[in-house]
């Protein structure tokens, strides 16, 4: 009997879908080294969770807060969740300097967040970018991650899958309404989530992109971030094996999409063999990223949180 897997992840989405109508959370906006305000959304946990460390949650090259506006006040029923946005995205603003656009500067960027808040020991959810970001930070930052989710990404990625995100990055044009830029995006991505219907690509193009003064939809980030990928060829140039090593202690968590063209099932294997405390679990029926609503990748994350420490 076939399966309507977009009726079936629609209604399991309610898990879920009680914190979407309202806001809550709190804007935290501090300065980079360099001089660029960044934000972040600051959603506060349970009374007692105080001295737990928080959960940063960390989004992809081309995305913003809203990738996590569903999973962010369900991890906060656990404790203080940071959902991060990095320079040049969303309310965060540009860099003057587009070479910036590195995660060697995001983490200096998220260092100095930890500093303005004083904030010792954290936790990190990030997805592809937000991931790699995460591993660099448990080795520049010592002792102070206490758990990762890695979303899709690891320390070896597939160069199909890199070649295909340089080739759609920072690319330009608009749309004149919601249901059109949904459309594209479903064109552009149908591959990655291949049981979407229209109002999943509306939700997710509503996550993704913004409306301009002039009435426009464009995507929600400075089309410069490509800059780097294109002059260095990008973070599959660096050995990331060692740094991700540094996770050895953590409880780590693996999340790979089915149909990922980034993280190989093999490479994924490869990670959960390397480090004593790593799991992998597949999303089915999604490519890269998952996006971090779909049950199962919900019910491993909070397995995950139960494993944290308190404080």
């Amino acid at each position: 009997m076939a399966i309507d897997r977009s009726a079936h992840r629609q209604g399991e989405r309610a898990i879920l879908a009680k914190q979407d109508s309202r806001r809550d959370w709190s804007d935290q906006y501090w300065w980079s080294g360099d001089g660029v305000r960044l934000h972040a959304r600051v959603y506060a946990g349970p009374d007692g969770t105080e001295h737990a460390p928080p959960v940063l949650c960390m989004p992809g090259l081309a995305r913003n807060a809203r990738d996590f506006e569903l999973l962010a006040p369900h991890v906060a029923q656990h404790r203080t969740t940071i959902v991060i946005e990095f320079r040049g995205r969303g309310e965060s603003a540009y860099a003057k300097d587009p070479m910036t656009y590195v995660p060697l500067t995001y983490v200096q960027d998220v260092a100095a967040l930890l500093d303005e808040m004083a904030i010792d020991r954290f936790a990190t959810i990030g997805t592809s970018l937000g991931g790699l970001v995460s591993m660099l930070m448990a080795t520049t930052l010592p002792g102070r991650l206490v758990g990762a989710v890695l979303n899709d990404v690891g320390p070896e990625l597939q160069t199909s899958g890199l070649e295909r995100i340089r080739d759609y990055i920072g690319a330009g044009g608009s749309q004149p309404t919601w249901m059109h830029a949904a459309r594209a995006f479903s064109e552009l991505n149908g591959a990655i989530y291949p049981h979407y219907a229209i109002h999943d690509w509306l939700r997710l193009t509503k996550r993704t992109h913004r409306l301009t003064p002039e009435g426009r939809i464009v995507t929600d980030y400075d089309k410069q971030i490509a800059a780097p990928l294109r002059v260095t060829g990008g973070e599959a140039a660096l050995d990331m094996w060692p740094v991700y090593r540094a996770l050895r202690n953590a409880p780590l968590l693996i999340l790979r999409g089915e149909l990922s063209d980034i993280l190989a099932r093999s490479a994924g294997e490869k990670m959960v063999a390397e480090l004593p405390h790593a799991k992998l679990i597949e999303v089915q029926g999604v490519g890269h990223a998952p996006t971090l609503d779909e049950p199962e990748a919900v019910a491993a994350i909070d397995a995950w949180l139960a494993e944290l420490p308190t404080a």
